[in-house]
């Protein structure tokens, strides 16, 4: 079993994988101010409370996008596993033909990302990661990583409504039953959910046409599920697609031996 990290500006996602399958998720807030000892506390508490053992993981792997954390991150899992974390970084063997103007710019999910969707799913790939802020990556027939988009995330993009106005509330991410608003809460959901929904269809037919042919789209992140259902186009919704692709880069870049403990 391998310990897989996906640390992002919002939540670290912690993966518990054995083979192929995910045996267990754990989300913690993503602290830059906690400490390698917090972090491995609540490691050791996630791994208690779902009945594993620290000795019976094998290896372990980093995914960040939040470079002040990534220490205390792999000294925690050092301490409470003794092993040393892999990490998503120039000069792991990913499989990817990257090329975009400069491939060491690849962010550390975009490339899980697209590892898992290669793994998983045919290409051409459209992906999008919904977290705080929405990536789309966009993969050829061929299987070279294009490039692709950033926009404003849909929580960070319904935050900023009420923080930004004097008159609007803080609102949950739920779809309204109808596209036009008969109050205020309902106008605020039908703007976010439904124009990201939007955004997801006109950047899909924008890239497409581009590309000059379709492509399979494969949707990911913590709020994929509540938008994905309100798109036109097909849209495959896989929430753990970054652990699967931190485990498929676990493999292809597996020491000899069995990770050694202190």
């Amino acid at each position: 079993m391998i310990l897989a990290i996906d640390a992002g500006n919002t939540h670290i996602v912690f993966g518990c994988i054995e083979g192929e399958e995910i045996r267990q998720i754990f989300r913690a807030a993503t602290d830059i101010r906690m400490t390698a000892d917090e972090l491995a506390v609540k490691l050791k508490m996630f791994l208690e409370f779902a009945g594993l053992e620290p000795d019976s993981f094998e290896g372990a792997i980093l995914s960040s996008v939040v470079p002040p954390i990534n220490t205390p991150l792999k000294d925690a899992v050092k301490m409470v596993t003794g092993l040393d974390a892999m990490c998503v970084s120039a000069g792991l063997k990913t499989g990817l033909n990257i090329l975009i103007d400069n491939p060491a710019q690849l962010g550390a999910d975009l490339v899980a990302g697209a590892v898992a969707a290669l793994y998983k799913y045919s290409a051409p790939l459209i992906i999008f990661d919904m977290g705080t802020a929405t990536t789309i990556s966009v993969i050829s027939r061929k299987g070279g990583y294009l490039g692709g988009a950033i926009v404003p995330g849909v929580v960070l993009s319904l935050n900023a409504l009420s923080s930004g106005t004097s008159q609007l509330p803080k609102v949950s991410l739920e779809p309204p039953k109808r596209c036009i608003g008969t109050n205020t809460i309902d106008c605020m959901r039908s703007g976010v959910v439904f124009s990201a929904a939007a955004m997801m269809d006109g950047m899909i037919d924008r890239i497409e046409e581009e590309l000059g042919y379709p492509a399979t789209v494969v949707a990911t992140g913590g709020i994929a599920s509540s938008i994905v259902p309100h798109c036109r186009h097909k849209v495959i919704c896989d929430s753990n697609l970054l652990l699967t692709g931190l485990a498929v880069l676990y493999r292809k870049n597996k020491p000899q031996e069995r990770a050694q403990r202190s």
